[in-house]
């Protein structure tokens, strides 16, 4: 499948809590990004949450909230060429069934994945759930860079030394 919308990411990134302020001063201005794409699926029902988001974003940046399917869809249609996206999601699963669906994925930060009940330690105070950490093999074994990375400062770090 050709997914013209992969030439304007210029990060996908897990982190459950989405939008915050790392991602909004840190991310936003490594990039360059002047868009945000959220995929999840409870998300993109949920209006309380879209307001929640769209409210932390700054007036500079546009933001988009999608479902997998829709996301999909958005990666084949593509952006425009001034377009730089930054496409965040909850869990690494997201990112594997987009893949499954045919958008190719050559990189994947992962940010903040926290501990609850399900999950275990992964790296530091990354954690993942059994789940998540086969999402992460099917991507790595399907070419995708998959690195630890919390803000842009910081060093990465190879996610497959520590599956």
């Amino acid at each position: 499948m050709d997914t013209k919308g992969m030439q304007s990411i210029v990060l996908t990134r897990v982190d459950d809590r989405l939008v915050h302020g790392q991602v909004m001063t840190s991310w936003v201005k490594a990039t360059g990004a002047n868009k945000i794409m959220v995929v999840d699926d409870g998300v993109a029902q949920d209006e309380l949450m879209k307001t929640v988001l769209k409210g932390v974003v700054p007036s500079q940046v546009k933001l988009g909230i999608f479902s997998v399917a829709k996301a999909v869809d958005r990666m084949v249609k593509g952006f425009k060429d001034t377009d730089k996206v930054i496409m965040l999601v909850k869990t690494p699963e997201t990112v594997w069934r987009m893949q499954q669906a045919g958008v190719e994925f050559k990189t994947l930060n992962i940010g903040g994945m926290g501990i609850r009940s399900d999950r275990t330690t992964l790296y530091q105070n990354i954690a993942a759930s059994e789940s998540e950490r086969e999402a992460i093999k099917s991507l790595i074994d399907a070419g995708c860079d998959v690195t630890i990375q919390i803000t842009a400062d910081d060093a990465k770090v190879d996610v497959s030394k520590h599956l």
